[in-house]
């Protein structure tokens, strides 16, 4: 047996709390309310899922009985970027789906939805499952990306699920894996194939939410992580007093972990994307509200400062998506005469041939991000924006701002910087308590609708900001959450991302305070997440979720 740590092992121990409708067991009464609808386009979503449209939402309640449950075959999927508390979830709908039937045998496809394609699964036994209890990441089965959406991808899934008498999936991902949920079981009930198909709400983004699902696992302890080193960088710049820091957080399409680790730390500045685009804020503008907050700083003596960046800015800076979508055009129509070119050469090709309007903001960014637009390029040929560094970037340009300012003796002081990049650190660590017991209820509510005989739902575990007495389990429709959207030329249904809500409590006391922590060093130093000590040390929630349900 390979070593592991104390920590890993005093954790092993550790017992996650269920609702109270749980606590006997997966079999369970079920409470239907009233159908459903969709959060978008109605009428194509409803045509698109006519089997499972409609469906109404589900409470549960303790049964008065358990009833008898035959034994069943279960598969599970983990899909997409890995997140804290993923092992607990599929710990948990082992454990209910033990409790239904002790002969129940459940599969982990491996490599994600790639797996159920071409048929790679393994048997997860008590001794696989009790290795990886509380444990982060998903080396249990791996993870993978695959997209489920032709007929042929639906078929070689009934026949993996076949050969091993599999009645049920559970897939557990973000909003293109439970996309992948909805759509598959569609198609198994249209053509009356006997697999019922459940989704987890899982993204460290957090942007897979809505007034039913309060927060997808294992934000609460990314987020905790990535502000545990905020706030160790916090220290070190009030210490040296000399070096603004830059930091990207992950975040491409929603920037709620950079406002939640704002909140948990206090920094001197947090961009917000979804702000940027309500306002249609240019670079320049962003790169001046930097600057005038390092300026008046320094005229207080205080040449040091933290900066927060979501991972996705560039792409909500308007000008820039112009700039962006030239740049795909022009690069793409003229693959064969770059194909042989330096980066260098590129972007004044680039430089040359852009519209007006972009040529000019392609000139005004440094040389560096010039020619990763130009250069780093996806199989679709499109700017790969995730690598873009943006920390960079910004820290450049607002050198060369502050360098015009001193000129016009509006600054006098030092500008040294140092740029960071947090991201995978947080998307493996060992799940808070918040997400260990969040994820096995997820998982043991899974078995309960498995159990129910129900298909095309999304588990659902909520009033978590209140004691495990008094959460609610259940489930929603996966087309309740969906709407059509554009993607590679097409109209496609797929679940509405929820972004930063800029008359949401979390961004509304963010707001009231950054002016305050962009003058004063109101540094928060967070610290490790803490899993022994009193329960307001071990058992805090994210700073989003309480201010969203008035918990703060």
């Amino acid at each position: 047996m390979s070593r592991i740590s104390p920590l890993q092992k005093a954790r092993a121990a550790y017992q996650p709390k269920l609702p109270v409708a749980l606590r006997n067991g997966a079999a369970v009464k079920v409470n239907e309310g009233a159908p459903t609808t969709s959060a978008g386009d109605v009428e194509a979503i409803a045509k698109l899922f006519p089997n499972t449209f409609g469906s109404p939402a589900l409470t549960f309640e303790t049964a008065a009985e358990k009833g008898s449950f035959a034994p069943i075959n279960v598969g599970v999927i983990l899909s997409g970027g890995q997140a804290p508390g993923g092992h607990n979830v599929v710990s948990g709908i082992y454990d209910g789906l033990k409790s239904l039937n002790a002969d129940c045998r459940i599969y982990g496809f491996l490599k994600g939805p790639d797996g159920l394609v071409k048929s790679e699964a393994m048997e997860l036994t008590d001794e696989i499952i009790d290795a990886h209890r509380n444990t982060g990441g998903f080396d249990m089965i791996g993870s993978g990306r695959t997209k489920l959406e032709t007929e042929e991808q639906f078929l070689a899934a009934k026949k993996s699920c076949e050969e091993r008498g599999i009645t049920a999936l559970v897939i557990i991902g973000g909003d293109d894996s439970n996309t992948n949920a909805c759509v598959l079981a569609e198609f198994f009930k249209a053509n009356n194939i006997g697999i019922n198909v459940i989704g987890c709400p899982k993204t460290i983004d957090g942007d897979l939410k809505n007034e039913w699902i309060e927060t997808s696992f294992g934000f609460d302890t990314a987020c905790r992580v990535y502000s545990e080193v905020i706030g160790n960088v916090e220290r070190d710049a009030n210490s040296a007093k000399k070096y603004w820091h830059f930091i990207k957080l992950m975040g491409r399409s929603a920037s709620h972990i950079a406002l939640e680790c704002a909140l948990q730390t206090q920094p001197n500045i947090a961009i917000i994307s979804e702000e940027v685009a309500a306002k249609k804020m240019t670079l320049g503008e962003i790169v001046d509200q930097i600057a005038n907050v390092v300026a008046a700083r320094a005229a207080k003596k205080l040449n040091f400062g933290v900066a927060l960046i979501p991972e996705g800015l560039i792409e909500f800076v308007p000008e820039i998506k112009v700039l962006i979508a030239e740049l795909n055009e022009l690069l793409a129509a003229n693959d064969a005469k770059l194909a042989d070119l330096d980066a260098a050469a590129k972007a004044e090709f680039a430089a040359a041939n852009l519209q007006t309007n972009s040529a000019a903001v392609f000139k005004s960014l440094p040389a560096g991000i010039q020619n990763q637009l130009c250069n780093d390029r996806d199989p679709h040929g499109n700017v790969q924006v995730s690598l873009i560094e943006t920390e960079k970037m910004l820290a450049e340009m607002v050198k060369g701002r502050l360098k015009e300012m001193k000129a016009e003796g509006k600054y006098d002081g030092k500008f040294s910087t140092q740029v960071h990049f947090f991201g995978y650190e947080g998307r493996c660590a060992a799940p808070s308590n918040y997400d260990a017991d969040y994820c096995y209820s997820l998982g043991y509510n899974a078995a309960a609708l498995i159990g129910a005989g129900r298909t095309g739902y999304m588990s659902l575990v909520r009033n978590t900001t209140l004691p495990a007495d008094q959460w609610i389990a259940g489930g929603i429709p996966i087309t309740m959450m969906m709407n059509m959207e554009r993607r590679h030329g097409a109209d496609k249904p797929v679940i509405r991302k929820a972004l930063v809500e800029l008359d949401g409590a979390p961004f509304k006391y963010f707001a009231s305070k950054r002016d305050e922590w962009a003058i004063e060093t109101s540094f928060v130093y967070p610290g490790p997440i803490q899993y022994f000590g009193p329960s307001e040390v071990c058992d805090q929630i994210t700073w989003t979720l309480a201010l969203e349900k008035g918990a703060k």
